[in-house]
């Protein structure tokens, strides 16, 4: 067996993430040796990922990301494993820009030829379930349906009905399982998404629990027979991001926790080594390093601990005085700034790197990818360097001094946007999250 799949819904909250976290461990107890991915712009389902199967869940960004890497990340995954199961986003036909479907998992389907499996929220329909998948069915030519699983079915004459009803329209659909309505299989959320894996109090025993019910409800060889081996092939090895230094002191903790594998990698693969530091347990930055990169994350949720831990802040400041190339994105913006107010409206210091206050009681959500180019040169590259990235927060910006902007920006359509970011000597961030460069 080798390949992928990619499991996608009608739309977001049909329980797609629970069925792939389900099946990653199903299939790693079968003795696959399963490798993940999801669709467009994640860090908290992919950590889910990896915590079923044991190994890095790797983004795939059809609309952030240029052909080349997208490539290389898929050669990447079908030569680790016996098969890679694809989360999508969203619905399988939404995307970006002016039409809505720019970058969906459709278009990466359609790339990669990986078969399509659609995971139907049947909860509220059984006959209604035909019609919704005969137009998913022939919608695009280039995307066929592989098969479909109903999640959140009543019972036994439940399932029968929706049996029933898509024999009659579409006799050759393989109809791979339906899942039961289960309280198990319910994960916690919070303002960004899921409450991350690592919180998560008793992961290991919720997915084994919910593969259990997976291996009774859907029938896991025929769905593995489904994978294909993509027809996306890498001409030439492609990396997102060029590092920011030799040595690079990474932060990773639960405030600092949103950063890709792929641009990790790619550092590795460029010669770069990676230094892990966590600022919540008032690390500071290696000494010996040459750059630092503040992910995003949830520094909003710990900006009391933050704001006291001296040999942290102390520490950024001396990377600072070195000349170290100093990167923060979204969350690590914010820890670059001079203050950042939390949820009950006190006032933390950060390090203040950047002139910049932020706040979180003060909450403005702003999501959407984007377009950017560098204003400036440095680290990141010469000026007028162009990116594809997201932005994904609620905090809001209070001020941010008149330094130098880092990026100009634009949506998916081109349209202008402003100005984003800070940029002081060799310090800089904004609340974008760059996936790839562009061009």
């Amino acid at each position: 067996m080798s390949g992928g799949i990619i499991l996608s819904a009608p739309a977001s909250a049909s329980g797609k993430t629970t069925l792939t976290l389900a099946l990653l461990r199903a299939l790693r107890r079968r003795g696959f040796a399963i490798a993940s991915a999801k669709v467009g712009p994640d860090y908290i389902d992919p950590a889910f990922h990896a915590a079923a199967t044991g190994t890095p869940c790797l983004t795939l960004d059809p609309w952030a990301m240029r052909l080349a890497t997208l490539a290389t990340l898929v050669g990447r995954l079908e030569a680790r494993s016996d098969m890679v199961l694809c989360e999508g986003m969203m619905g399988l036909f939404d995307g970006a820009g002016a039409a809505g479907e720019s970058g969906s998992t459709a278009d990466l389907a359609s790339l990669t030829d990986w078969p399509v499996v659609l995971v139907v929220d049947a909860a509220s329909q059984a006959g209604s379930a035909a019609a919704l998948l005969r137009g998913f069915a022939s919608h695009r030519a280039d995307v066929p349906l592989a098969g479909v699983i109903f999640n959140r079915v009543g019972g036994p004459r439940h399932a029968s009905m929706l049996e029933t009803a898509v024999r009659t329209v579409l006799p050759d659909l393989p109809i791979l399982g339906a899942v039961p309505q289960r309280a198990e299989l319910a994960l916690p959320e919070r303002h960004l998404g899921l409450v991350q894996a690592e919180e998560h109090p008793a992961l290991e025993s919720f997915l084994d629990q919910a593969a259990d019910i997976i291996t009774e409800s859907i029938d896991i060889d025929r769905f593995a027979g489904i994978a294909r081996n993509s027809h996306l092939a890498a001409a030439t090895r492609s990396i997102p991001l060029p590092p920011l230094g030799n040595r690079i002191a990474v932060a990773r903790d639960l405030a600092f926790s949103f950063a890709y594998p792929a641009l990790l990698d790619g550092w590795r693969e460029e010669g770069a080594t990676l230094v892990f530091f966590s600022p919540l347990a008032d690390e500071a930055p290696a000494a010996n390093a040459d750059a630092v990169y503040l992910p995003g994350g949830y520094p909003e949720l710990h900006a009391g601990k933050l704001g006291a831990n001296t040999r942290f802040r102390q520490g950024m400041i001396a990377a600072a005085d070195r000349g170290d190339a100093i990167y923060g994105e979204c969350g690590g913006y914010m820890v670059l700034g001079r203050g950042l107010i939390d949820a009950r409206g006190e006032r933390h210091a950060m390090t203040g790197l950047l002139p910049l206050e932020t706040s979180f009681a003060a909450r403005r959500r702003s999501i959407g990818y984007r377009a950017m180019r560098l204003l400036g040169p440095g680290p990141l590259g010469e000026a007028g360097t162009p990116f594809r990235g997201h932005e994904f927060h609620y905090a809001s910006i209070v001020s941010e001094g008149d330094g130098a902007p880092l990026f100009a920006v634009a949506d998916t359509d081109g349209a202008a946007l402003g100005e984003s970011g800070r940029v002081e000597g060799r310090v800089m961030g904004s609340f974008l999250h760059l996936i790839d460069r562009a061009g």
